[in-house]
Formats: structure tokens, sequence, C-alpha cells
């Protein structure tokens, strides 16, 4: 028996401990959500379960985006300005990805119909002022009675990860006081139908991507901006993507994100060689890609749960086939996997939210990358797995782990593909310059 004495001592030392560290300064580990994050995550998988996935299929099939679908979240409040900053205003971080991978669990395609607005006013936002801000992301989203959608415009045929190869040109013209932009993007979520178009455009490609600028086009103000092919994709479907091309469309100079005298005093560092410290494309990227590892697990989990349900029920040889290791093995794995993919998520999404909480984000190891990475990719070999457990019928389209995987599949490809997801790691753990 253990001297009392001891044991004394050890319980008073453990309560002085106890309370130093229960003071500032010392953060206490949670997973556990807040009565308003869980109340907002139910109300965004209710519309999932409710309004989304009943209307999957069809516009799956339609390859069409999903308006009526679009204008009912606008009209309950869960598409639009005021929906994106109430999930934004967050210390934690957490309730952006919450709501993604609800809503990408109802179907990702629809999903993406009613997220991919956020690509072009988070830009307009991270990068605008405050009469920017004013002027242009309430027309992103419209009203619930006239809604829209916007556009960012970045990749090109030639430039998609390799954004340095971007060849779309704005020209400033003095005697008018406008931008005139000229060149192709390719791959634009939204692009031709958007009311708001952001586009990356090179001001002076002598600088490389540090002479690179974002503008604000708005579609019924322009001449010149024309959609391309309409894409016809494996996956997403019900999203809208195309070419959009720029012929000396003319903007006012004002449509420069930032304003054009940032602008020139930035493009004056990089000229003369002062300008310095982190990319801030880089930085920008890695607090952001876990919202699309959160789409990502949305996705895994909701072909997990159908092919959880399907083994249950299933029977072979008189038995549910969940009896025989080969199925539950299966399962298991799939549920580890999206809890480890979703842990990763969580802790890229409270470091993004450290400058709301007067902190400096403090990305060591690509931790944003690695959220993205493994989130797509545990995707893709779920929903392959999801559809091996339900053999011929998981292959056929009355069920819908088949649509699930050919949406997981672009996970792995956009938003910076698996490849340059572990470039970006390696560098970063590495401190080397990989190629």
């Amino acid at each position: 028996m253990s001297d009392p004495v001891v044991s004394a001592d050890v319980m008073t030392l453990a309560g002085a401990l106890g309370a130093e560290r229960s003071k500032p300064g010392w953060s206490t580990f949670s997973l556990a959500l807040n009565d308003e994050q869980r109340e907002i995550r139910d109300w965004a998988h209710t519309f999932a379960a409710e309004v989304i996935r009943p209307a999957a299929s069809e516009w799956d099939e339609r390859e069409e985006t999903p308006w009526p679908v679009i204008q009912e979240a606008a009209k309950i409040g869960l598409y639009g300005l005021d929906a994106n900053v109430n999930l934004f205003v967050d210390p934690s971080g957490l309730l952006m990805p919450l709501v993604h991978e609800e809503l990408f669990w109802g179907d990702a395609g629809i999903a993406m119909s009613l997220k991919g607005t956020g690509l072009a006013s988070s830009a307009i936002f991270s990068n605008g002022t405050a009469e920017q801000w004013s002027q242009w992301m309430g027309r992103c989203y419209g009203t619930p009675d006239d809604v829209r959608v916007a556009a960012f415009c970045s990749s090109e045929p030639g430039a998609g990860s390799d954004v340095s190869a971007i060849r779309t040109r704005a020209t400033y013209d003095a005697v008018t006081d406008e931008w005139v932009i000229n060149g192709q993007k390719a791959w634009a979520t939204n692009g031709g139908i958007a009311d708001i178009h952001v586009v990356v455009a090179t001001v002076d490609p002598s600088l490389g991507t540090k002479g690179q600028a974002a503008f604000v086009v708005p579609r019924t103000e322009v001449r010149g901006l024309q959609q391309g092919t309409k894409l016809r994709k494996h996956g997403l479907r019900a999203s809208h993507t195309a070419d959009v091309f720029f012929d000396n469309v003319r903007i006012p100079a004002a449509n420069v994100l930032g304003g054009k005298e940032k602008l020139d005093e930035r493009l004056a560092r990089a000229r003369s060689a002062q300008a310095s410290g982190r990319n801030a494309s880089m930085a920008t990227f890695e607090m952001t890609r876990h919202i699309v590892g959160a789409q990502a697990i949305g996705i895994a989990r909701a072909a997990y749960e159908v092919a959880l349900d399907y083994a249950k029920s299933r029977e072979q040889f008189g038995r549910p086939i969940i009896d025989n290791q080969g199925i539950a093995f299966k399962l298991a794995d799939m549920a580890m996997e999206i809890d480890a993919a979703r842990l990763l998520v969580w802790r890229a999404a409270n470091m993004s939210a450290a400058l709301m909480r007067g902190e400096t984000p403090d990305y060591r190891h690509g931790e944003g990358s690695m959220a993205k990475l493994k989130a797509g990719e545990v995707a893709v070999r779920v929903t392959e797995e999801a559809i091996q457990i339900l053999g011929g019928n998981g292959y056929t389209r009355e069920y819908p782990v088949e649509r699930m995987h050919r949406d997981a599949k672009i996970y792995t490809i956009f938003e910076g593909t698996s490849e340059i997801q572990r470039l970006v790691i390696a560098r970063a753990i590495s401190g080397m310059r990989i190629r």
C-alpha cells in the first residue's frame, strides 16, 4: 500500500498545477461543439436531408444549375452574404467546415452550386477594400427573390496548378482610366452565368506571380465577356463549369481588388526587389484548403452510411453480409479514415481562425494541405469501397454510391492536386525548394 503522506503530496501538487494551468495562457482541449455550432450544423443537415437529397439524382441527370434549390436555400437564410458572414465569424473556425460537410453529405453537385459563389466572395473579402466589399459582395449572391451566383476565374488551359503560367492580361488605359482584360479562363465554377466574375490576370509578366492582380468584372455591365464550352463532367454535374473568354473587356480602374494605388505600390516593390516574406497566395490557400476537405468528408460519410445500412440489411447465405469479416473490416476502416480526415480538417480550421482570435496562423507543416490531401483521398477510397460492398447494385444509378464515387474523384484534382499537396507538405517539413 502506498505511503499516505506521499499520496497527499501528489494530490497537493496536482491541485496546484491544476489551479495554475486554469489561468489564461493555457488552452483547454476539446472536440465538443457548443450549442450554437450544433444547432447550425443540424439546420444545414435538415436542409440537406429534406431538400438537397430528394433532388440530387434529377439535377445530376439534367446537368444544370439547380436554381430552385438555391432559391430555397436563400429563402431560409442558408444562401447569401449574411449566411457566409455567419459561418465565417467563429473563433474556433469550425462552423464553415461543419456546414460544408452536411451540405455535401446531401449531394456534392447541388452543394457546389450553393457554395461555388463563396470562392469569388472570399477573394473580394480577402483582397478588396471596405468600399469594394460594400459594392460587390452582396451582388455575388443577389436576394432571395433574385438569386445570383458569382465565379472565380483563375485557372487557364495552360495554367492549372502552375499559377505562374497565367496568360490573361490586364492592361491599364490611362486615357479612359480603365483596365482592358484579354484572355481565356478554364474550369470556372459558374463561369459565364455569374453576375460577378473575379478574374486573376497578369499586369506585369516580368514579375511572375507578383505581377498578377484580381479584378471584379460585372457581366451585365461590360462587353466582350462570353461563356465558352460548358463542360460535361464526370461528377459534380449539377454545378455549372465552363470556359470564359475576355475580349477587350473594359472595366473601371477602381475594379482592381485592393485599389490601383496599392497595386502600383506592390508592383514597384517587386520591381525593385524589395518584396519579401511568405508567398501570400500560398498562405491564403493554406487557410482555405480545409473547407474543400470538409466537402470531401461529407461525400465519404454519405457513401459510408449507405454501405453500412446495406451491409446490415443485405443477406447472403442466410446472414447479413456485415457478419463477414471481409465486409465488416472494410466498414471499420472507412469509419476510421473518415474520422482521421475530419480531425485534420478541424485542426486546420482552428488554425485558419487564428487571425480572428488576434493570433498569427502558424502553419509549419502544410497543415491545410494535409487536411485537403487526406480528405480527398479518403473520399475516393471510401466511395469505391462502398460500391464494392453494394456489389452490382453499387455500380448502378439506382443507388447513390455510384454518383458519390463520381463526385469524389475531383477532390484529388481541383484546388490543388494530391501531388501538389504533397509537394507543399514536403517543402514545409524540409524547408527546401523541392521540385
